[in-house]
């Protein structure tokens, strides 16, 4: 085994272990690992426990002792194919970087075909959590110091959004179409055409609106948030997706999140005042950790939310894009082609725009296939409030 380090542009070094775990014998490769990590650590007191609320790459947890009180080290082992339209040396430089602010945990290696890292300590989040206001107020703020984090730690600070759909849709339309046994229905997968001219109309119109490019996880569904009562903190986890991108963006997305990923409901988008207070939160950190004064105006609230809704948008083009790539690669036993596609079957975005964007998509009862009549009073509401957008 060739044990490496490798410099991080200042950051800190990065341990590489020549070392590659088989997906479906991965144990003797994991005790290759663990000779070196943990050498202390006997082979036969060592358990492994798969878990399986991953739906990219297989996740395992290795420990001696209890899972539940001892320390437990994290192996990560890459999905098949996933090279092709992820960053792994970035996700690297994100785990480091999230790290030294005390946002995430530890990364302790790379190796041949994944990553191995810190356990962090808490509960994954589930539908309910996600709704307490006591835990999405600390999500939004554990969220204002991640967007705070300056770009001069990890040099180029242009939004990922557009070179990440370009990159997805020139791998979706160079390979073949998904293998239809993957999907346990039938899913009418969107035009290629109808994306594409979905995708570059939202463009057109949100590198117009002044969102500030700031570091985001950019992947802030609901198991990728890990809850500890007791200190009463959450941490963000899996950074395969963090980069530099528009503010509005990473919110939005996470808004989405809250309909869920196996069996969406749309009627969980988070409400007007749940998203109100939520981006006060936000708002409340995001300009304390900037050093800023933290007291937020009602008119604040209300631009940061109308940015937010539309940017929702596009990340439905961008997890639908996602989902054609992994139903066509992945190795792991899910449904990619029903998840976010449906929803994409049709113009329904540009018209969203039209003649005033948000504001008069509320007006003329234009709004997303699936969003409940709360969605589109909560546009009006913004109508009401004098917001005006300048597309």
């Amino acid at each position: 085994m060739e044990m490496k380090r490798y410099p991080n542009d200042g950051c800190c070094e990065r341990l590489h272990l020549d070392v590659c775990v088989d997906q479906h014998t991965p144990r003797q490769g994991i005790l290759e690992l663990l000779m070196k990590l943990r050498p202390e650590w006997k082979p036969e007191d060592i358990h492994i426990k798969a878990f399986t609320e991953g739906i990219t790459n297989q996740l395992m947890g290795c420990y001696v002792g209890s899972l539940m009180q001892d320390p437990v080290l994290l192996v990560r082992v890459y999905g098949q194919m996933t090279e092709l339209f992820m960053d792994r040396d970035k996700e690297m430089e994100m785990f480091q970087v999230l790290h030294k602010h005390g946002c995430g945990p530890e990364l302790y290696c790379s190796f041949t075909n994944g990553i191995c890292y810190e356990f962090v300590k808490g509960v994954v989040l589930d539908d309910t959590l996600l709704r307490q206001p006591s835990v999405y107020r600390l999500i939004a703020t554990e969220m204002g110091k991640i967007h705070s984090i300056k770009s001069g730690e990890t040099g180029n600070s242009s939004p990922v959004l557009w070179s990440r759909l370009s990159q997805f849709l020139n791998l979706v339309q160079s390979s073949d179409a998904p293998e239809q046994q993957k999907s346990s229905a039938h899913v009418e997968i969107p035009s290629l055409k109808i994306i594409i001219k979905e995708m570059e109309e939202l463009k057109s119109h949100l590198t117009l609106i002044n969102s500030p490019v700031v570091l985001c996880h950019n992947d802030l569904l609901t198991k990728n948030v890990i809850y500890n009562q007791e200190e009463g903190a959450v941490k963000f986890i899996d950074y395969e997706y963090a980069d530099f991108n528009y503010q509005a963006y990473d919110i939005g997305n996470h808004f989405n999140e809250f309909a869920g990923i196996n069996n969406v409901d749309s009627s969980l988008y988070p409400s007007y005042e749940l998203q109100f207070d939520w981006l006060t939160a936000y708002l409340e950190s995001f300009k304390w950790f900037n050093g800023g004064n933290s007291t937020v105006t009602k008119k604040e609230v209300l631009e940061l939310y109308v940015q937010v809704c539309q940017f929702s948008l596009v990340a439905h083009i961008f997890w639908c894009l996602w989902a054609l790539l992994q139903a066509k690669h992945s190795t792991i036993d899910f449904d990619f082609q029903s998840i976010h596609v449906s929803d994409l079957n049709g113009p329904w975005l540009t018209k969203f725009f039209h003649s005033g964007g948000i504001c008069s998509a509320g007006r003329s009862g234009m709004s997303r296939p699936g969003y409940r009549n709360t969605r589109r009073e909560i546009q009006m509401r913004v109508c009401h409030g004098s917001i005006q957008l300048l597309l």
